[in-house]
């Protein structure tokens, strides 16, 4: 299928603005970045490739944020260009309606959802993860990560719970450690606790645990203290990929890890904040991509309304926009962490608030229930001029 010219036109024009945008906004990552790092790099001597490479694998970290502001601003200023040179006004009086001219951009902002999300999904974690561990090597002069405080694990194939405490500096050494093993009729089979547990290459064993044993009812059968039990990391994991930030770091890790932690957390009665926010950071994992589409919806009426008085009106309605946005999202974001409203209706209530503006701007521009009509009338044949 050959995609129409019109669209074709319009989205051609839209490119060079996305890639400034995202470019610049790419930009401003790095340099609010490389002024936390500068301090190292001249007070701490560290070495500059080292401080580069922090910041450089650092910076695909903005682009949830990046690709629905480059829509926006793309949207803005390639529409507001068609409206400086009458173009739209052309289309529009040849039966074009800006429901039609708004299709192009709209396919656009869909494939730049879609790209966002999955290069949040896959790419992200992992070079974040490398840019995380350049910061560690300035500051400790090592690769090894520290891992937040109290994180589970979980493997998808034997259902086994992983709950860890504290992890010491030698990234070795695990206290206060649970693990749960699950059933199919009931939560869990087995259980064991231990005080301290070392990590080995594909294993974790737990000294002097005590095993506690469950039927099918959920009482106690037996409860013992074992000399050690070793036990296989999930997914067959190594030591350093079970402590990796990408696992643990709810913004960093994927939509299907962080869903188990949050299983975990619900699994063993623990809410509050904590829970609230993991919840907030997975529901923004697919709310914050999809506003590149939101975005083009806004911009186009915008930009049929305001595009024929100057691109720098363009370039600060997008600014404007988006500020007005992410303050809508922080605010949300807020109330969904703290239980007050529903993290899923917190994440996609700017996203909701914004459509519903852009759909109203766009009727007022050119509603529906006129087109019909006006699509008559403009095919019906010019009268007979009588004399």
């Amino acid at each position: 299928m050959r995609v129409p010219i019109l669209d074709r036109y319009i989205v051609k024009s839209m490119f060079p603005w996305f890639g400034f945008a995202v470019g610049a906004f790419y930009l401003f990552w790095a340099f609010n970045i490389f002024f936390i790092a500068a301090d190292y790099l001249v007070n701490g001597h560290a070495p500059v490739l080292l401080v580069l490479r922090f910041v450089l694998y650092r910076i695909p970290q903005a682009t949830p944020m990046a690709f629905p502001f480059a829509c926006l601003f793309a949207a803005l200023l390639s529409m507001g260009t068609l409206m400086g040179n009458n173009e739209v006004t052309a289309m529009r009086a040849s039966g074009i309606s800006v429901w039609r001219i708004t299709l192009g951009p709209l396919l656009f902002g869909v494939v730049a959802f879609a790209i966002c999300y999955v290069f949040n999904e896959r790419i992200v974690p992992q070079l974040v993860d490398l840019s995380t561990r350049s910061f560690y090597q300035i500051i400790y002069h090592t690769d090894s990560l520290p891992t937040e405080q109290q994180f589970f694990r979980k493997d998808t194939a034997t259902e086994t719970v992983y709950y860890v405490t504290q992890v010491l500096a030698d990234n070795t050494t695990l206290q206060g450690v649970q693990i749960f093993r699950a059933a199919k009729i009931m939560p869990w089979t087995t259980t064991y606790q231990a005080q301290t547990a070392t990590l080995e290459a594909h294993a974790m064993v737990l000294h002097a645990p005590v095993e506690t044993r469950y039927d099918s009812n959920g009482s106690v059968i037996s409860q013992k203290k074992l000399k050690s039990v070793t036990i296989r990391l999930p997914g067959g994991e190594s030591a350093k990929e079970f402590l990796s930030s990408v696992n643990s770091d709810s913004w960093t890790m994927s939509s299907a890890r962080l869903q188990q932690q949050i299983q975990a957390l619900q699994s063993q009665g623990i809410g509050g904040t904590a829970l609230g926010v993991l919840r907030v950071n997975l529901a923004d994992k697919l709310a914050w991509p999809f506003a590149c589409i939101v975005g083009v919806l806004l911009a186009v009426p915008l930009a049929v309304r305001f595009g024929n008085r100057g691109r720098s009106l363009g370039a600060a309605m997008a600014v404007l926009a988006f500020f007005g946005y992410y303050l809508m999202v922080t605010a949300a974001s807020a109330f969904g962490r703290t239980g007050f409203m529903d993290a899923y209706v917190a994440a996609w209530m700017p996203n909701v608030v914004m459509t519903v503006a852009g759909v109203v701007m766009l009727w007022l521009e050119d509603p529906l229930l006129a087109l019909p009509a006006r699509r008559v009338a403009l095919r019906q044949p010019p009268r007979p001029i009588h004399q």
